[in-house]
């Protein structure tokens, strides 16, 4: 069966702001420095106001992890459908504007309720470390009345943000999304997103991991936190319980995949950090352009590894279309 898209992913739909920061201002504003925190709309505003003796920000631009993901898949070559929930304002206007320019389809464009869109502020200390404080809006309400069932039985893969978690109508989405795939033949992938989405929300994620998911994307914290176990080995092992393929971040050190039968150990890409932000995002959007176009386990990887080392060595989460093209050219050689 030939299917429109390659990927229909579901997570928060944000609009990101960056901004650099000294660990002494996050100290001073009491931040747990390099995790993603949740905040109302009140300490948002304040940071807000505290961050402009800081310094100016690099650039707003819509964003959430699985956002990331499926506009890095979508320059590298993959059709893309984003399921979501923004606000009829400016913010919510924003973001649906640069998803549209970046050749994604979505639910999001037509009519949207009134509210507030979420945001997030994206603070980067000078060791390159990304700390999130994220103001949902909106987008904690999104639920199963947004999937498209049309646009997913149109899918290969069905690709799940674990930040997800903490709403309960978005778990539930995620479930029933997961679900759905489930019947229909289609691929089902998720993230874990962040370590303390793991940390704190681990039954939530057992949850929406359900009967195990064909495709699982973690970094080795996550993956040995969620697993209790002291190792990247021995977490991708235990991991093979919930999920039958896997690909775990390692940083510096590359990645591992499972893909099913063989474990495959691949070289990371050194780079001088600037910017950690957006790099497990863009891993998983090139890894999953390189499945859904027939590409084994250790070649994605590669390209993935590639993806995410150009990511950290600048500020921003993502890369302009044309560098999704050359690490392409350099890796694949077309």
């Amino acid at each position: 069966m030939t299917r429109q898209y390659d990927v229909y992913a579901i997570g928060n739909a944000l609009v990101d702001t960056e901004i650099e920061v000294s660990d002494a201002f996050l100290a001073q504003m009491e931040i747990g420095k390099g995790m993603m925190s949740l905040v109302d709309r009140e300490r948002q505003v304040a940071l807000i106001q505290a961050l402009r003796d800081e310094a100016e920000p690099h650039k707003q631009t819509c964003g959430g992890s699985a956002a990331n993901t499926t506009i890095a898949a979508r320059y590298f070559g993959s059709n893309c459908y984003y399921t979501c929930k923004v606000a009829d304002d400016d913010t919510g206007a924003l973001f649906v504007r640069d998803l549209l320019a970046a050749g994604v389809d979505t639910n999001m464009n037509g009519t949207r309720e009134a509210g507030m869109s979420g945001t997030c502020l994206v603070m980067i200390t000078p060791d390159a470390e990304r700390t999130m404080n994220t103001f949902l809006g909106i987008s904690e309400t999104v639920g199963e009345a947004e999937i498209d069932e049309a646009a997913l039985l149109a899918s290969r893969y069905v690709y799940i943000e674990g930040y997800l978690v903490t709403s309960p109508s978005a778990r539930a989405a995620s479930i029933r999304l997961r679900e759905m795939a489930r019947q229909h033949g289609i691929q089902v992938a998720m993230t874990f997103s962040d370590p303390a989405m793991v940390r704190f929300f681990r039954d939530g994620l057992l949850e929406m991991i359900g009967d195990g998911v064909d495709l699982l994307f973690c970094n080795e914290d996550e993956a040995m936190e969620f697993t209790g176990t002291d190792s990247p080995e021995a977490a991708l092992d235990a991991l093979k319980q919930y999920a039958r393929q896997i690909a775990m971040t390692r940083g510096a050190d590359g990645a591992v995949a499972f893909d099913g039968t063989d474990t495959h150990w691949i070289d990371g890409v050194r780079v001088k950090p600037v910017d950690t932000n957006g790099a497990g995002d863009m891993f998983a959007g090139a890894f999953l352009y390189g499945i859904t176009h027939d590409l084994d386990f250790p070649t994605a990887g590669r390209l993935a590894c590639t993806a995410a080392a150009r990511v950290v060595s600048d500020f921003g989460p993502r890369l302009a279309p044309a560098e999704h093209a050359e690490v392409r050219r350099d890796v694949l050689g077309y």
